[in-house]
């Protein structure tokens, strides 16, 4: 994975550094620090991170307008996943009632342990 471990620290420190631009107040200053991390990220010379600047610069304007509204899809994220995990596992049963009802319940207890 990395050549070295001066390629592992590089590594280590940039990701440390991304965080960095969620602690900023203001979308400019946060939309410099990343600029500052691409370039960084690029001139480091690991693959990864260079591949990880040019994602992050593809989704620079999504990531940037979270500070124009501060809102979080994180707890949609989880509740679909959720849904997808419990339609996994009951598989093959035919009874859609249960489902939704399951679906209802979706917040009272652990899905996976649950359906069937």
């Amino acid at each position: 994975m990395y050549k070295n471990e001066q390629q592992f620290s590089k590594a280590y420190y940039l990701k440390e550094q991304l965080r960095e631009i969620w602690a900023q107040t203001g979308k400019d200053e946060a939309e410099k620090v990343m600029n500052d991390w691409v370039k960084q990220a690029k001139e480091s010379k690991v693959p990864q991170m260079m591949k990880m600047a040019a994602t992050i610069m593809a989704h620079r304007t999504g990531t940037l307008a979270w500070y124009d509204c501060r809102i979080s899809t994180g707890k949609v994220e989880g509740i679909n996943n959720k849904i997808k995990v419990m339609k996994r596992t009951a598989y093959g049963f035919r009874d859609e009632r249960y489902f939704e009802l399951r679906l209802y319940a979706l917040h009272d207890c652990r899905i996976t342990r649950n359906v069937g």
